[in-house]
């Protein structure tokens, strides 16, 4: 299982900026273009009634102004990632994924 450090790290590459924030605070000012993520759940194998593999799942958020960002093309290109939904607040966009990390 790879650290959230190391995913850290893959979503600041692929946003191409520092605006990555890991279930920051709500009083915390967010520059956008930005992704925010947040642990999400764990998806447990077992074998012999033991857990042997554990993959953690993050809800991962691309907020931004653009309609035609080409950033979800990099994302879906992580494994296990998957587009969920698309919603419009604030005149934002905000496109939702979830991924197995």
């Amino acid at each position: 299982m790879a650290s959230r450090l190391n995913l850290q790290s893959e979503l600041e590459r692929i946003l191409g900026s520092r605006n990555v924030y890991f279930q920051p605070p709500e009083s915390l000012m967010i520059k956008y273009d930005a992704i925010v993520y947040s642990l999400d759940g764990i998806n447990t194998l077992k074998a012999n009634n033991k857990n042997y593999k554990l993959n953690k799942a993050y809800k991962l958020t691309h907020i931004h102004e653009d309609p035609d960002s080409e950033i979800h093309a990099e994302l879906l290109a992580l494994p296990y990632c998957r587009f969920d939904r698309r919603f419009i607040s604030d005149n934002l966009y905000h496109d939702v994924y979830t991924l197995y990390y």
